[in-house]
């Protein structure tokens, strides 16, 4: 298919260095003004400017996680999915972004079908586009702004295309009260339906960005089977997702461990977006923070206390080129004696005590140290990354923790439940592995 049409974009690493060493924020709003973002083709293909220098994405995705330390490991961009969290406002998360050297595609919560909204209803279609348009004449001129992400996943479990008309009402929207930013939207995958019509209605629009995990190694047969050979941004990818895992014969999905997922993350990087130098702008591995979702390990690179797992340091070799000087403890394998590992459906007798053995991997001289929890299975599980409550940790069952070796009572009550094993260092790395287990 033929590109989307162009827009302008893109910010220079020297003028936001001068931001960080001023540490002014806004007093830097006032005296530099927006950033000018481009999207131009050039010999090499489709590419981003920002101030008149290229500006290739090594980003993550990052609303309550420590986004300051993206640029601390490399990176020089940061997405949000909405232009206040609840916690900062987007002008705040613009102010971080700008004082550490980033740039921020500022994500713009669209309403989705399948929470209710009706792309019938035009005075709610209205009403949104009226909203969103006070967000953007408040963020349109900060400095550190990148460009607009129109929504999230807004393919996911939808019938109603006129989502795709009102995601180009905003998106022109922009360009008429901004003009200096790019535009996006995010998609689940991407699919020749959805970009047939994306192309013919949605022309202003910049670019697509879409959303893979496992299957993000076959990107390039994706696009090709969709028919898109336009300029593209990966806006979410990372570990593989709980439902392109094998699961338990009850149901519960089997999670990599941390030292698993920096394996494949690297390889994604390297196979995946690396591949594409032609069409790809970049992409923002996701997560950088913690969240609950399906477990509280699975998507982020950071564990609940902050430490990094070892896909923070794969990220920063990717990004620069240089390892850290410390990497994070590998757990190689764990299982729990007796019964076997992740993958053996392990059945355990109720309030009876157990033991678990792990296999790790950690630089020779490293101090580590070892900690454990049971957690039951989620009881409502979320869909599409939507808010997910965290089980609470059933509190006295971990009896001792070592590096080498757990030992634990099994619950008293019948259900499905995970055992929790992190390994840390004493730099903040953590590995960690959980092993899924049924008390019949």
């Amino acid at each position: 298919m033929k590109p989307l049409p162009l827009i302008r974009c893109v910010i220079s690493s020297f003028l936001l260095m001068s931001f960080y060493l001023t540490g002014h924020a806004n007093e830097d709003l006032v005296k530099y003004g927006p950033s000018r973002v481009e999207l131009k083709k050039t010999e090499g293909g489709y590419r981003l400017f920002v101030n008149g220098e290229e500006f290739w994405v090594k980003g993550a995705g990052c609303e309550f996680g420590p986004c300051d330390l993206v640029a601390a490991h490399g990176g020089n961009s940061i997405r949000t999915w909405r232009t206040d969290n609840g916690i900062n406002s987007g002008k705040e998360v613009l102010d971080n972004a700008l004082e550490h050297g980033l740039m921020v595609l500022m994500g713009i919560d669209v309403g989705r079908e399948r929470h209710g909204f009706d792309y019938n209803d035009e005075d709610e279609v209205a009403r949104q586009l009226e909203n969103i348009k006070n967000d953007v004449l408040e963020l349109k001129d900060h400095p550190a702004l990148l460009g607009w992400g129109i929504g999230n996943e807004l393919n996911h479990g939808y019938t109603n295309k006129k989502v795709w008309n009102a995601v180009n009402d905003i998106a022109k929207m922009i360009r008429e009260v901004d003009g200096k930013h790019v535009t996006t939207t995010m998609l689940a995958g991407i699919a020749a339906e959805d970009v047939a019509y994306i192309r013919d209605n949605c022309p202003d629009l910049d670019f697509i960005s879409i959303q893979m995990y496992a299957d993000i190694i076959n990107l390039e047969q994706r696009l090709a089977e969709a028919g898109y050979d336009g300029p593209y941004l990966v806006s979410e990818w990372g570990a593989t997702g709980h439902w392109e895992m094998p699961e338990t014969e009850w149901g519960s999905p089997i999670e990599q461990s941390s030292a698993e997922k920096e394996d494949i993350i690297r390889l994604r990087y390297e196979k995946a977006i690396l591949s594409d130098p032609v069409n790809c702008l970049g992409s923002y591995v996701f997560l950088w923070g913690q969240k609950q979702e399906r477990t509280p390990t699975w998507y982020g690179l950071f564990t609940e206390q902050g430490e990094k797992t070892g896909a923070v340091n794969v990220m920063e070799y990717l990004w620069t080129g240089k390892w850290p000087d410390q990497i994070a403890p590998k757990i190689l394998n764990a299982e729990i004696k007796g019964k076997g590992g992740r993958f053996d459906n392990i059945r355990l007798e109720r309030n009876v005590l157990y033991s678990a053995v792990t296999e790790v991997e950690y630089p020779e001289g490293g101090q580590i140290t070892a900690r454990a929890e049971i957690l039951p299975e989620p009881s409502e599980l979320s869909d599409g990354g939507d808010f997910e409550k965290r089980p609470r940790t059933i509190e006295g069952l971990v009896v001792s923790a070592y590096p080498d070796k757990v030992v634990f009572r099994s619950p008293s009550g019948e259900g499905a439940y995970r055992l929790f094993i992190y390994i840390s260092d004493d730099d903040n790395n953590t590995g960690t592995i959980n092993i899924p287990f049924l008390i019949p």
